[in-house]
C-alpha cells in the first residue's frame, strides 16, 4: 500500500506532463484533441480509481502467492527471463480478462468507465474503475506459477505493464509500421474504443497485439472508416463515481423488474447490453441509434464554473499528493477517512460541472467532512508537524469553497 503510493507520487506528474504536451501539440498543430472540461473528468476518475487502490478496496478470491506456492513444477532462476516470463503472461491475462469485460454484462460494469469519454486522448486513459472489488481472475496467471515465477516478480510488473498502456491512447499518433504487427499502436486502440459497428468488441490486447489475431479479434483501423468514440448508452455525466456503477445500476433494476426467474439469474452472464424480452420498450434507456450523428456530452458551464473546475482539481491534486506521500503516518484508519473525504470531493466537483442544481449541497457535505477531521484530529493528518500554519490555510479554503460554490451555481 505505502510502496504503490509512493510509485504514484512519481508516475501522476509524468501522465501530466505527458497531457500538457499533447495538449500544446494538439492545439498548435489545429487539432487540439483534449476538450478541457472532458480532461478533468478523466483526471478525476484517475484520481478516484488510484486512491481505491491505495487503500486496497479489492479482494482476491486465489491469490497468485497461494497458486506459486501449489503449482510450480520449475523455479526458473531470478533473471530476466522471468520478468519476460511475468510479462507475457500478465498480457496473457490482461487479454482474456479485458475481453470478458466487453463480452459478459457484469463484468462491463467494471470496464464502462474507461470507455465513456466521448474523445480519445491520453486523459482518458486515467479512466479506470473503482467498481471492481472482486478479483476472479487470477487462475489465467497459473503458466507463470508452473515456471515458479515468484509473487514479488509479478507485483513490479504489473503496475508496469498498466503504465505502458497509456501512451496509445492519442490520435496524433498514426500507423507505425511493422510495430503495427506486434504491439497495441493507437491505431488498434483508436478500434477498440470506437463505437462503429464494424469496430466494436475488438483489438483487445494490452501489450501484444498477436492475442487478437490468435483469438479472432482484431480489426485494422479503416481509411475510410473513422472511428467514433463512447459507449452506445452514453454516460451522460461527468461524475465517475456516478459513471461506475450506472452499468450494475440499470442491472439490479432490470432483475428486480423481470417476472421470469431465469431473466432475474440468466441478465448477469448474458452478452453486454442484454435485457430481457420486452424491456427496451417497457423501460427505454437512451441509446445512440446512429453512431454517426448524435450530439455528445458537454453542458455549457459559465466562466466561473469552467476556472472553479480547473482550480479544484489542481488543488485535489495537493490533497492526493500528501496522502500518498504520508501513508505511514496517517495510518490505516486515517487513510480511509482521508479517501473519504477525497471522493466526497469528486463527487461535488464534477456535479458542480454537471450543473446539476444540488451541486453546494454536496459541497456542504465535503467541506462539513473536512471541517469534522479538522476538529476532530485539531491538524491535518498530521501536516501540523512540519508546517504550523497549513492546517488553517486547509480550514480558511473548506470553508472558502462552501461559499464560492453557491456562487457558481448562481452564475
Amino acid at each position: 500500500m505505502e510502496q504503490y503510493g509512493k510509485i504514484l507520487v512519481i508516475a501522476m506528474p509524468a501522465f501530466l506532463v505527458l497531457i500538457v504536451i499533447e495538449k500544446l501539440y494538439g492545439y498548435f498543430k489545429g487539432n487540439d484533441t483534449i476538450p478541457i472540461i472532458d480532461a478533468i473528468s478523466s483526471l478525476y476518475s484517475g484520481v478516484t480509481n488510484a486512491v481505491k487502490d491505495v487503500l486496497g478496496i479489492s479482494f482476491t478470491i486465489v491469490s497468485y502467492g497461494f497458486l506459486v506456492n501449489h503449482l510450480s513444477i520449475y523455479k526458473i532462476e531470478n533473471t530476466w527471463v522471468v520478468y519476460l516470463i511475468a510479462f507475457v503472461v500478465i498480457d496473457f491475462y490482461g487479454y482474456w480478462t479485458h475481453r470478458w469485460a466487453h463480452q459478459i454484462n457484469f463484468f462491463w460494469n467494471k470496464h464502462a468507465i474507461h470507455h465513456s469519454s466521448e474523445e480519445f486522448n491520453l486523459p482518458c486513459a486515467l479512466r479506470q474503475s473503482v467498481s471492481s472489488f472482486v478479483n476472479i481472475f487470477t487462475f489465467l496467471l497459473i503458466p507463470a506459477a508452473l515456471f515458479g515465477v515468484p509473487a514479488e516478480v509479478i507485483a513490479i510488473v504489473l503496475p508496469l505493464h498498466l503504465f505502458m498502456q497509456f501512451w496509445y491512447h492519442t490520435k496524433h499518433i498514426k500507423k507505425l509500421g511493422f510495430l503495427e504487427q506486434i504491439i497495441v499502436t493507437p491505431s488498434h486502440h483508436r478500434v477498440h474504443h470506437a463505437i462503429n459497428p464494424k469496430y466494436l468488441d475488438k483489438n483487445h490486447g494490452q501489450i501484444f497485439i498477436f492475442w487478437d489475431k490468435l483469438f479472432g479479434t482484431f480489426q485494422e483501423e479503416l481509411p475510410h472508416e473513422p472511428a467514433v468514440f463512447g459507449i452506445s448508452r452514453p454516460a451522460q455525466t461527468w461524475n465517475p463515481i456516478v459513471i461506475n456503477f450506472q452499468h450494475l445500476f440499470l442491472m439490479i433494476k432490470d432483475a428486480w423488474r423481470a417476472e421470469k426467474w431465469s431473466d432475474k439469474l440468466m441478465i448477469w452472464f448474458k452478452p453486454t447490453g442484454w435485457r430481457p424480452e420486452g424491456f427496451e420498450e417497457k423501460y427505454p434507456v437512451h441509446k445512440i441509434s446512429d453512431v454517426y450523428h448524435f450530439k455528445k456530452y458537454n453542458p455549457e458551464l459559465s466562466k466561473a464554473s469552467y476556472y472553479w473546475s480547473i482550480f479544484q482539481f489542481f488543488i485535489l491534486l495537493l490533497f492526493v499528493f500528501y496522502l500518498f506521500n504520508s501513508i505511514a503516518q496517517i495510518g490505516l484508519v486515517g487513510i480511509y477517512i482521508y479517501g473519504f473525504f477525497i471522493i466526497s470531493q469528486v463527487y461535488a466537483t464534477t456535479e458542480l460541472m454537471n450543473k446539476n442544481k444540488w451541486a453546494p449541497l454536496f459541497y456542504l457535505f465535503s467541506t462539513l467532512t473536512g471541517l469534522g477531521i479538522y476538529f476532530y484530529d485539531q491538524s491535518w493528518f498530521g501536516v501540523t508537524n512540519s508546517h504550523e500554519y497549513l492546517p488553517f490555510v486547509i480550514l480558511t479554503y473548506l470553508i472558502f469553497q462552501l461559499i464560492f460554490s453557491f456562487y457558481v451555481k448562481k452564475n
